[in-house]
């Protein structure tokens, strides 16, 4: 058979594959117990891999912050020394079956989002969202998100999976999608649908009322708090098609504010990178490009899987944020 053929087959086979994913979000628990291969004293990080000498700033107050939310360190030096190069170990998220949002740093302790396919058992692993640390932000203020995440938040969470079952994020998705969403810039309906679905369940399995109105606060007042679950559906849709041999589509994209990489099906878990693009954005006033750093982050595995920016002319909301018309999001 011709090897181009073999191609077509295999690509018609990896769109087969993506979908027919059936994710379902089973629990909320801490990355030592569930990802595979995280070590007593590791962090995981957005993008390819790439050492403390290699990092952009953001990603290194990020990984910072996180040694300070372990409480491996006391302070930034200390943690800086830890780090760079110290006895914590340093990797990527995908090459643990995970994903975060922007410098997306998951540590042992740090609750994550756990999504099953129903139909393999296959598990796919994603970090919270917010909007500090995850930029880099290592001070106190900055990781008080994580520390109350850690707390309160997401073992009440947790709780009401576990008492009253998952939730299939099919329907979640096609709902959101219809209201707007593009599940990555935009996932704002998303997190409304998975607010109610969560407090019912904590409501059922009779969390106390405080601690079930805090973790229901916690991540409804986010819009983005729906992103981290796509972001994991997404890696367990596009880790399906991993080592499809003959396969050109692209199973990972991702980011690390130094490098830009891709991954293709049939070649398994090797990445193939390029220099972390400029971005062409809004920015706040008295900023400019020269003020921003690289592209960074592993929240384009929504892309990898569909959605975002494939969608964008589906969600024009969006648009004021992300820049440009509903002709070119056509386009």
């Amino acid at each position: 058979m011709p090897r181009r053929v073999k191609i077509e087959q295999a690509n018609v086979e990896a769109v087969r594959r993506l979908n027919v994913v059936d994710p379902v979000l089973v629990d909320v628990l801490p990355a030592g117990e569930v990802i595979p291969g995280m070590e007593d004293r590791m962090v995981l990080h957005s993008g390819p891999e790439v050492g403390w000498e290699r990092m952009c700033g953001a990603q290194r107050g990020a990984v910072m912050g996180i040694i300070l939310f372990e409480g491996w360190a006391d302070t930034p030096e200390a943690a800086e020394a830890l780090a760079g190069p110290g006895p914590v170990t340093l990797g990527s998220n995908h090459d643990h079956g995970a994903v975060g949002p922007m410098a997306g740093t998951i540590s042992p302790s740090l609750p994550v989002f756990v999504v099953e396919d129903r139909a393999t058992g296959d598990r796919a692993f994603s970090s919270l969202v917010e909007s500090n640390q995850e930029f880099g932000d290592y001070h106190e203020a900055g990781i008080s998100t994580l520390l109350k995440w850690r707390r309160a938040c997401a073992p009440a969470l947790s709780e009401g999976l576990q008492s009253q079952g998952g939730i299939r994020l099919r329907p979640i998705f096609e709902r959101a999608l219809a209201m707007g969403d593009e599940l990555h810039n935009r996932p704002h309906a998303a997190t409304a649908l998975l607010s109610i679905e969560l407090t019912d369940r904590m409501l059922r399995a009779r969390v106390e009322p405080d601690r079930a109105a805090d973790a229901q606060l916690f991540f409804s007042s986010n819009p983005f708090s729906g992103l981290g679950v796509a972001m994991a559906a997404s890696k367990l849709m596009a880790d399906r098609i991993k080592g499809l041999e003959y396969s050109t589509v692209v199973s990972a994209m991702a980011r690390n504010g130094t490098e830009f990489g891709i991954r293709v099906a049939s070649l398994g878990d090797e990445w193939f990178t390029a220099p972390s693009p400029h971005v062409d954005g809004h920015y706040l006033p008295g900023f400019k490009a020269a003020d921003a750093g690289l592209d960074m982050g592993d929240s384009v595995i929504t892309e990898t899987a569909g959605f975002g920016a494939n969608l964008i002319a589906g969600a024009p909301g969006v648009l004021p944020l992300v820049g440009g018309s509903r002709a070119q999001a056509t386009e």
